[in-house]
C-alpha cells in the first residue's frame, strides 16, 4: 500500500471516529477541527459559520471561486454506534457509521485539493444538518452556489454512477386534536384523536401519483397517554416525494386542505415544500467536463442516474448553479447498518475530482 493510501485510509479512519449525529455541536467541532487541519495548510483555516445555533463550517475560495465543493458532515448514527461497529478495513471495503453517507466524499474533497495547481479558488462548504432537512443551512448553500455558479456535490454515488436529476421533497406534521374522555365511563364524550390518526393514515396515499412517480407516505406517528383514556391529541408525520415541482405544489395544496373525519375534531397542519427537484440540465455541462476528465485517466465511463432521494444539491440546481452530485466513492448501504465504502473506488474519485476541478479552473481562467 502507497504513503498516499495510506493516509486516506488515515483520515477516513480518524473521521468516522468522530460521530457527528446531527446535533452534536461536540462531535461537530472536533470534526471541523480534524478537517480544517487537513485543508487549512492548502488555503488557509476555515470560516465557522453559525446560523440559529447550528454551525457550518466554510472556505470562501477567494473572491472568484472556479466551483463550490459541496457535502455534509452529521450522519444519522446516535453516539457509542461507532464503538458498536469501528471503522474497519476488509479487502476493498471499509464500514462504519456514516462512511458512505459522506464521510468518505469529504475526504475525497481534502485529499483532491491537495493534487490541484489552485486550490485557494475552489470554495469548499461543509453544513452540519442536511440530514434533518437542511433547515439551518439551506440560505448559506444557496448563497455560495449562486456566488460560485458551479457545485460538485461529494454525496455517495449509486453504484459508482454519479446523480444528475433528484426527486424534490415534502415535510408535514399533522396534529390532531380532539377531547379526552374515560374510556370506560364515558368514551362517547371524548373525540378521540388516535382514530383521526388512522383515518388519515389510510387516507394520505391517495395524494400520490404513480405514474409521474409522485409518493406521499405516512411516517411516524404518536398518540395517547394511557389505556383507558380516549386520546385528545396525536401526531402523524408525512413524506412526499416528487419529481417536478408543480407536483410538489399540487400536493401541498391538498395538504392545506385535509378535511376531519370525525366530527369536532380540529387537524393543524405545519411543515411544506423543503426541497425542489434537481432536473438533469442543471448537471449537464459538469457531466461533460467530468466524462472527458474520467476518459483521459482511463478511468470507465462515468454514468449518470436520476434517483428519488434528495439532497442538497436540490437547492443549488433551484437557485441556477450548474450542479453534478453523486460524486462520492462506491459503496452502499447509506442509514443502514451495513453501510460500506469501497477504498479503490475513493482513490479513483480522488483523481477524477482532482482533474475536474483543474478543468474548471483552467476554463474560468480563459
Amino acid at each position: 500500500m502507497s504513503a498516499g493510501e495510506r493516509r486516506v485510509l488515515e483520515r477516513l479512519r480518524d473521521l468516522v471516529s468522530i460521530e457527528t449525529p446531527t446535533g452534536d455541536a461536540e462531535g461537530m467541532a472536533a470534526a471541523h477541527a480534524l478537517i480544517d487541519a487537513w485543508i487549512a495548510p492548502l488555503v488557509g483555516p476555515g470560516e465557522p459559520v453559525e446560523v440559529d445555533g447550528v454551525r457550518h463550517l466554510r472556505w470562501a475560495g477567494g473572491p472568484a471561486p472556479s466551483v463550490l465543493l459541496l457535502g455534509h458532515l452529521d450522519t444519522v448514527w446516535p453516539r457509542g454506534t461507532a464503538a458498536e461497529r469501528p471503522f474497519r478495513l476488509d479487502g476493498d471495503r471499509i464500514t462504519g457509521p456514516g462512511v458512505f453517507d459522506m464521510k468518505a466524499g469529504i475526504v475525497v474533497m481534502a485529499e483532491a485539493l491537495a493534487r490541484i495547481a489552485r486550490p485557494e479558488e475552489v470554495a469548499i462548504l461543509l453544513t452540519s444538518d442536511e440530514e434533518t432537512g437542511s433547515t439551518t443551512s439551506r440560505a448559506l448553500i444557496e448563497q455560495e452556489a449562486v456566488r460560485c455558479g458551479a457545485v460538485l456535490v461529494l454525496e455517495p454515488s449509486l453504484d459508482g454512477a454519479v446523480k444528475t436529476a433528484r426527486r424534490g421533497g415534502s415535510i408535514y406534521r399533522v396534529e390532531v386534536h380532539g377531547r379526552a374522555a374515560h374510556a370506560g365511563l364515558e368514551p362517547e364524550r371524548g373525540r378521540n384523536a388516535l382514530t383521526e390518526l388512522a383515518h388519515q393514515v389510510l387516507a394520505l396515499p391517495a395524494l400520490a401519483d404513480a405514474r409521474l412517480g409522485t409518493t406521499v407516505s405516512p411516517t411516524v406517528a404518536r398518540a395517547g397517554t394511557v389505556t383507558n383514556a380516549i386520546p385528545d391529541h396525536a401526531e402523524l408525520r408525512i413524506d412526499v416525494r416528487a419529481w417536478s415541482l408543480a407536483e410538489l405544489e399540487r400536493v401541498h395544496r391538498a395538504m392545506l386542505a385535509l378535511p376531519a373525519h370525525t366530527p369536532e375534531v380540529e387537524l393543524v397542519l405545519h411543515g411544506g415544500i423543503n426541497r425542489p427537484p434537481m432536473e438533469p440540465h442543471a448537471a449537464r455541462e459538469l457531466l461533460a467536463v467530468a466524462r472527458s476528465v474520467g476518459a483521459g485517466l482511463g478511468q470507465p465511463e462515468l454514468v449518470d442516474v436520476a434517483v428519488g432521494g434528495a439532497s442538497d444539491g436540490n437547492f443549488t440546481a433551484a437557485v441556477g448553479a450548474a450542479t453534478l452530485d453523486g460524486l462520492g466513492p462506491n459503496g452502499g448501504g447509506a442509514h443502514a447498518v451495513d453501510e460500506w465504502v469501497s477504498l479503490a473506488s475513493t482513490l479513483e474519485r480522488i483523481e477524477l475530482i482532482a482533474g475536474t476541478l483543474d478543468a474548471l479552473a483552467a476554463a474560468q481562467a480563459g
